[in-house]
């Protein structure tokens, strides 16, 4: 997949986004977001490394697929005029290790739990069909994300 070029829009989006990390001490970083309405975020690592005091990068991975899904799953049902009374939507990730024994992501499963009247039954059936297609996040994770990595001193 080719980036879109810098200036693009994208539905109201900029085609690239910018966050910045700030270490606060040990593992503990301060995320900063790129609009100022968004409040800062806290990140540390559970022990041993760090003190368990905010959520880890596993944690907002699975947040993250797990309301991208959630929110493709509400403008699917919108697409075709269903109503959902409510969505519950529960995420599991499981750990796995690689072939060097390094610890990875090996399994994220999403339950999505929509309360809907009867009469929308059909209209949901069509959005578990195609839902997934609109998800930014989990269909980017899913194909691989091209990742580059520089260190500067």
């Amino acid at each position: 997949m080719k980036p879109e070029p810098p200036g693009t829009t994208i539905a109201s989006e900029p085609a690239q986004i910018t966050i910045t990390m700030d270490q606060i001490q040990d593992f503990q970083f301060r995320v900063t977001f790129d609009k100022e309405q968004y409040p800062e975020l806290l990140l540390d690592e559970p022990p041993p490394l760090g003190q368990d005091s905010a959520p880890n990068p596993s944690r907002l991975l699975a947040a993250a697929v797990g309301n991208c899904l959630s929110a493709s799953f509400l403008f699917s049902a919108r697409k075709v005029r269903a109503d959902i009374n409510s969505l519950h939507t529960t995420v599991k990730v499981w750990y796995a290790r690689n072939e060097k024994g390094r610890l990875r992501i090996g399994k994220i499963n999403v339950e999505i739990e929509p309360k809907f009247d009867a009469a929308d039954a059909e209209k949901i059936a069509r959005c578990i069909g195609m839902f997934e297609d609109y998800c930014v996040v989990t269909q980017g994770v899913r194909t691989g994300i091209d990742i580059s990595v520089t260190v500067t001193s």
